[in-house]
Parts: C-alpha cells; structure tokens; sequence
C-alpha cells in the first residue's frame, strides 16, 4: 500500500480522474483550473532547451567519427518520412472504409470562428515555421556546437562544465516532475469543463475511429518495428507510463519531453542518437498528427458528399507529405495545417473546419500520446541501427531496477 502512494503513476491517473469529475460535474470550476496545467508546462518547456543543448552538444562532442552524426541524420529523416507516409496511408484507409463523416449534418452542428485558422494557412511559410520552432534552432545551434567542441584539443573543461550543469538541470526536472499530477488535474479539469463530454456525441464515430487506429498503428506498426530488434512495444509502454500518462492529463507531449530523453538514456539508447533523434522527431516525426489530419481531410469530404477519386486521394496523400513536417511548433497548428492542405486540393469547403473545433481538443491526447510514442520507437529503432543500444540495459530499465520513478526516490 505505501508503494501504490509513493508511486507517481497512482498520483497523476487519480488527478486526471479527479480533474475529469470536476469539469464534468463543476464546469466553471474545471474552466477555472486552466492555469494549473497551462504553468505546469510552461515550466516543463524552461527546461526542453537546455537538456537539448547539452545532451547533443556532450553526444557529438564525444564522437570521434563525425561521419556518424551525419549518418545518423539522414537514416532519421528517411525513416520520419517512411513511418509517417505510412500513417498517412493508414489513415486515409482507415477513414475510406469505415466512413465516420456518413449521416453528419454539417447545418446542425455550431459553427465556430475559423478565421484564425484560414489566414494562419495563408501565412504559413517554411521560413516562420523555422523561426517559430524554437526546437529546431536549439537543435541546429547544438549541432553545431558538438562539432566545434569534437575539434577542440583542450574540450575537458569545457565537457566537464557541461556534465556538470546536466547532472543538475536532471535533478531540477525531477523535483518539477513531482508537481506532474497538479498539471494533469489542471489539463483535465480545464477540457471537460470547456467543452463538455457532448460535444463528443455528433462526432463520436469521427473520435472512436481516429482512436481505434491510432492504436492500430501503436501496437500494429510501431509493435513490428521494435520486435525487429526482439523488443516488446508493450514493455516499452508500461516502462513510460508515466510520460504518457502526463501526455494524456496535459495534452502536450512538450510536457514529458525531457523526461523521454533521460528515460531512453536510461534504457540503453546511445546519447548522441537520443539528442538527435527525439528533438528533430518533436517537428517532423508526428504519427499521430499525420494520421489524425489524413482522417480529418476524408471525413470532411464525406460530411459534404464529396466523392473523392484515386487520384483526388494521391494528391492529398502528396500535399500532407509537405504541410504535416509544419505542424509543430506554430499556434493552431492542426486547423491551420489541415487549412493549409484544403486550400490546396480545391476540393472540400475550407469551412468544414468548423465541424471539428468542438472535438479537436479531445483528440489532442491521441494525437500527443501517438507522437510520443512514435519518436521513443524511432529513438529506439535507430539506436539499434547505429549499434548504439545496450540490451542489458534496456533489461534492467524494464524490469524496474535501474530507473524507477517514485516519488521516494526523487525527494
């Protein structure tokens, strides 16, 4: 019994039931806990960029074939668009077949304000999306830094400060971590409250379709992919139950970020491949973006009787392969990524946008946790490429004996 209490998991599922009921039951009260989860992560986000700078700085820094970085590099970005051109693909099956937009009448649903949204698609540029990523500066400038550092004779003081300063930003992660179930609380309370559980009924053959494959494409692809290597995805999972349960209370991967590095680390991953892979995958490995806009686009089409052609479905296959690398780190991403792809296929009113505002927030949680899965498989994955990966290791983390998350462990 004084595990179970101890036990961070316990913790953050009892807030995210608790923030549930109170939104539900206590609407305004829910709407009014929005802060507790929106400064949870905000907090979280201080410490994304510094773990990222060190972490790949250390990494590359303690190469000795630079060739290697840049390997490893180009076999990410093949197998980011691999994976995600396969969920795209998935996706649209998936939403042909089951048909979630049939008998939706687009007139008896609110709709809502999407202006922001279509001239956000009209605004969208690779140039603003480059500087509105912080991720992806960080991830350049830390490139850069590591091959400086590699090339220096004298680099032990400077690696030696860094190790320094890494052993404590972990340790400040961890205490801010222990505050996780009150972002949870906060997340939950705040979702139900605004929107309510019905406005999930209009759209409830869209939500239990976009989840059902999602979880397809989890235990389906990203399960084949680690049992290559002979890794079970369901170990992998309970091994980061706590991130995903931070993810589901939050709906922000962002939230459980840093602590994706460490715990791969932690797992046997090489560092250099971890700094690399799980920053680049935040903006261009979006597996559940990607299947939840291949979806989106095929629902609307099917909402206002549009019957699409093979090649009508190619081009937007085509079109998402390009505007779905855009969907972090811009605000409204989703609707203006999805508004993006609409005013490019001329196909399906840009205004059926308005048809998802009310349930785009419930979908978020599948969205982020896909996300967050898929970039731990795709860290894995090419650890075991780079021969960079220790099973020993990786053993010992899921058995629990190396890194186990407790709340006594941290204080």
């Amino acid at each position: 019994m004084k595990k179970i209490f101890t036990n961070l998991t316990f913790w953050v599922l009892l807030a995210i039931l608790s923030g549930a009921l109170i939104g539900h039951f206590y609407p305004s009260t829910g709407v009014a806990m929005q802060p507790a989860g929106t400064y949870f992560i905000n907090v979280v986000k201080v410490f994304i960029t510094p773990i990222i700078f060190l972490t790949i700085s250390l990494g590359i820094s303690g190469m000795n074939d630079l060739k290697k970085v840049g390997r490893v590099g180009g076999k990410a970005i093949l197998y980011f668009e691999i994976v995600t051109t396969l969920a795209l693909i998935i996706g649209i099956l998936v939403a042909h077949f089951i048909q979630p937009g049939s008998g939706i009448n687009s007139n008896a649903i609110q709709q809502g304000d999407i202006s922001k949204f279509t001239s956000g698609a009209k605004s969208f540029s690779w140039i603003k999306f480059l500087k509105d990523n912080l991720t992806i500066q960080v991830l350049i400038i830390s490139i850069l830094f590591g091959i400086i550092l590699s090339k220096l004779k004298d680099k032990q003081k400077i690696t030696s400060a860094l190790q320094f300063a890494s052993k404590y930003v972990f340790k400040g992660l961890h205490i801010v971590m222990l505050f996780s179930p009150i972002g949870a609380f906060g997340g939950m309370a705040y979702t139900i409250g605004k929107f309510g559980i019905g406005t999930l009924l209009p759209l409830g053959k869209l939500m239990l379709t976009v989840y059902t494959t999602m979880g397809i494409f989890v235990f389906l692809v990203l399960g084949l992919i680690l049992r290559y290597y002979k890794i079970s995805i369901l170990k992998f999972l309970n091994y980061i139950k706590e991130e995903l349960l931070i993810v589901l209370g939050t709906s922000s991967s962002e939230a459980a970020l840093p602590s994706l590095i460490e715990k791969l680390e932690k797992m046997g991953c090489a560092k250099s491949v971890v700094g690399l892979v799980v920053p680049a995958g935040y903006s261009f490995n979006l597996d559940g973006t990607t299947i939840y806009l291949s979806m989106a686009v095929i629902f609307l089409a099917q909402v206002f009787h549009i019957d699409l052609s093979i090649s009508q479905m190619l081009t937007i296959i085509g079109v998402l392969m390009i505007t779905s690398k855009g969907a972090a780190g811009v605000t409204g991403s989703g609707f203006i990524v999805l508004a993006s792809t609409l005013s490019a296929i001329h196909v399906i009113p840009i205004e059926g946008l308005a048809l998802l505002l009310g349930v785009d927030r419930f979908m978020s949680e599948a969205r982020s946790i896909t996300n967050f899965i898929g970039n731990g498989v795709a860290t894995i994955f090419l650890s075991n490429q780079e021969k960079a990966f220790n099973r020993k290791q990786m053993e010992l983390a899921f058995s629990n004996e190396v890194y186990e998350y407790e709340l006594k462990d941290s204080l």
